[in-house]
């Protein structure tokens, strides 16, 4: 198979509104993990080689981990995980047009986004 999927390094946190500024202080003045502030208004940690991304999430009532997916081809992924009867879930977060990356839920329906690196 073309489109080898491998681990990504950024971890979203969907976290909803009643509990974003609690959570953001938690790793910042709490945990203590240097923040990440260039992508603004993203706000993530670093959280050894991998990145935490808080972000806040009004339709949500409890927080949420998303994890992230790579692969050299995404076009040969989706078909792979389509193949093997993986959830697409594309509807979930909106994606800018021309994204070499899609929406997953693994069977527990924790949420992957799988892209090419230079998708963004």
């Amino acid at each position: 198979m073309t489109g080898h999927i491998y681990g990504g390094i950024d971890i979203a946190m969907k976290v909803p509104p009643h509990q974003y500024q609690e959570t953001l202080a938690f790793y910042r003045d709490v945990v203590r993990l240097k923040e990440i502030t260039d992508k603004a208004p993203a706000i993530g940690f670093e959280l050894g080689p991998n990145k935490l991304w808080i972000d806040e999430a009004p339709m949500l009532s409890q927080a949420e981990i998303w994890l992230e997916l790579f692969t050299d081809d995404f076009g040969a992924a989706a078909a792979h995980l389509e193949k093997s009867g993986v959830v697409r879930c594309d509807a979930i977060e909106p994606l800018p047009g021309g994204f070499k990356g899609g929406w997953v839920t693994n069977p527990a329906n924790i949420v992957h986004m799988v892209r090419e690196p230079a998708a963004w």
